[in-house]
C-alpha cells in the first residue's frame, strides 16, 4: 500500500517540474527582429481593457475612444461582424444603434443613429452600409441619408431553390444561412452561406451560385481582381466572380485576405506546421511570398510542440495595412512591420491572450479587444 502511494507521489513530483518548464518557456517567448539581434520581450498590462483604442501614428501611441459607447460592451464584447472601418471612419453596431467615429477628428466622440431592425452584422457597401442577420434579412443605408431600406428580399426564395442541402438551417427555417456580404466597386454583390457563394449582378433581382461548399468566406477586391478565403486557402477571380482559381493553399483554410499597396496580403493555415502563415502578392494575386517568419513561434523543441494550445496562442489572426506599415494581430498583441513583413515590432500587448480585432481607415488603426474585458 505504502509503495503504491509513494510511486504515485513520485510520479506527481516528476509531472510538476515538467509543467512548470512548459509554462516558463511559453511565458518567456520573445519575438526576434530579423538581422538586428534585438529582442522584443512580451510584457503585460494591468490597466482595464477598453472597448475601442485608436492610433493615428502607426501604433506608437493609443487613445481610448470608448466614451459614448454602451458600458455593457466591456463585458459582452463587440460582435465579430458588428464593426468595420472605411474612409469615413469606424462603424460599430451595438444595442439599438449604429455608432460612428470620424477617422481624423481631434476630439474623441461617437455619433449614434437609432437602428430600426435587429440585424447584428454590418458591412460596407457601395455608397453605403449593409446590415444583415444569419437568416438573410438585409437592410441598406445610403451615405448621406437617414433611412434604412430593405434589400434582397427575394434572396432566400432563390437561394433555397438553388441550394437544396438538407442542413440544420433548412430543417428549422426553410432558409439558407447567411455568413457574410460583399459588394464590389462595380456593384456586384456576393453573399456567402454555409454551403455556397451566391452572386448578383443586377442589384439583387436574381442570384446565381458561383462557388460550392466554403462556409464563411471573406472577400476583397483591387483593380477588378477579387480574392476570397475558402476552406482550402485563397481563391482568385478575374471575371467578376464568375469563375475562381485556387492560388494559395497549404492544406488548410484561408483565415484572412486584405488589400495592401500594390497587391494583397493573406493568412492561411498550414497543416504541416500547424500554424498560420502570412503571405503577400504584388502581382494581383497570381504569385505569393511568405512573410512574417519572425512572427512564428521560435522554439524547435518537440516537447514544446506537443504542449496543448502552445501554437494556437501565437497564431497570426489578422493583417492590415495602415499607411506605410503592415499591422498584424495575434492573441498576445499587435505587431507592426515597416519593411513589408521582413521584421516586426510589438506595439500593443494584450491581456490574458485575448488579442484584438483590428480595423484600419487610411493611417488610423482601431483595436477592439476580443470578448471585452
Amino acid at each position: 500500500m505504502f509503495y503504491f502511494k509513494y510511486k504515485k507521489m513520485k510520479r506527481s513530483f516528476v509531472f510538476v517540474p515538467v509543467t512548470l518548464l512548459a509554462l516558463f518557456l511559453l511565458n518567456s517567448f520573445v519575438l526576434k527582429e530579423k538581422g538586428s539581434g534585438k529582442k522584443i520581450t512580451k510584457v503585460t498590462r494591468s490597466e482595464p481593457v477598453s472597448i475601442v483604442l485608436r492610433s493615428t501614428d502607426g501604433g506608437q501611441t493609443w487613445q481610448d475612444i470608448s466614451v459614448g459607447l454602451p458600458e455593457n460592451l466591456r463585458k459582452e464584447g463587440v460582435w465579430g461582424h458588428g464593426l468595420f472601418a472605411d474612409d469615413h471612419g469606424l462603424y460599430l453596431r451595438a444595442g439599438n444603434g449604429v455608432y460612428h467615429s470620424e477617422p481624423n477628428s481631434t476630439t474623441y466622440f461617437w455619433t449614434k443613429e437609432i437602428f430600426p431592425g435587429k440585424q447584428r452584422s454590418i458591412a460596407p457597401g457601395k455608397g453605403g452600409i449593409f446590415a444583415y442577420d444569419f437568416r438573410g434579412q438585409f437592410l441598406k443605408k445610403i451615405n448621406g441619408t437617414s433611412d434604412w431600406s430593405p434589400m434582397y428580399t427575394n434572396f432566400q426564395e432563390q437561394a433555397v431553390r438553388i441550394d437544396k442541402t438538407m442542413d440544420w438551417m433548412y430543417k428549422n427555417f426553410k432558409e439558407r444561412e447567411v455568413r457574410s456580404v460583399f459588394e464590389t466597386a462595380g456593384g456586384t454583390v456576393f453573399i456567402s452561406s454555409n454551403n455556397m457563394l451566391f452572386r448578383s449582378t443586377n442589384s439583387g433581382k436574381t442570384w446565381e451560385q458561383v462557388h460550392i461548399g466554403d462556409g464563411s468566406m471573406k472577400l476583397t477586391e483591387l483593380n477588378g481582381v477579387i480574392l476570397a478565403t475558402n476552406k482550402d486557402g485563397i481563391l482568385r477571380s478575374t471575371d467578376n466572380g464568375q469563375n475562381w482559381d485556387q492560388v494559395l493553399s497549404e492544406g488548410g483554410a484561408g483565415i484572412a485576405v486584405e488589400r495592401i499597396d500594390g497587391g494583397f496580403a493573406a493568412i492561411t493555415y498550414n497543416t504541416i506546421t500547424q500554424i498560420n502563415s502570412v503571405h503577400i502578392s504584388l502581382d494581383s494575386g497570381k504569385t505569393w511570398n511568405v512573410i512574417g517568419e519572425d512572427l512564428q513561434p521560435s522554439w524547435n523543441s518537440l516537447f514544446i510542440n506537443q504542449i496543448g494550445r502552445s501554437r494556437s496562442l501565437l497564431n497570426v489572426s489578422s493583417i492590415k495595412q495602415a499607411g506605410k506599415y503592415l499591422v498584424c494581430g495575434r492573441p498576445d498583441g499587435i505587431f507592426r512591420s515597416s519593411d513589408m513583413g521582413k521584421t516586426w515590432k510589438l506595439l500593443l500587448p494584450s491581456i490574458d491572450n485575448r488579442g484584438f480585432n483590428l480595423s484600419v481607415s487610411g493611417n488610423v488603426i482601431y483595436a477592439i479587444p476580443n470578448k471585452g474585458c
